[in-house]
């Protein structure tokens, strides 16, 4: 089993998560429980299982157009 088996890249976990990288990277900068990357040379990983885990704990806001 490879080492890496469940990380994604930051536009995978971009879309994982329903966010835009800038979001991501604020989230990674700002959000203190959320799931630090990995770095493989200049590229961030991140661990698919504790996204999930993160994103139930915080449920997507609701978009205005999905409160009509």
């Amino acid at each position: 089993m490879n080492d890496l088996d469940n990380w994604i890249t930051s536009d995978q976990a971009c879309a994982r998560l329903g966010i835009a990288w800038r979001t991501l990277y604020n989230h990674h900068r700002n959000t203190p429980d959320f799931p630090r990357p990995r770095h493989i040379g200049r590229t961030l990983l991140w661990p698919a299982d504790k996204l999930d885990e993160w994103r139930t704990k915080h449920p997507p806001r609701k978009k205005r157009d999905d409160e009509r």
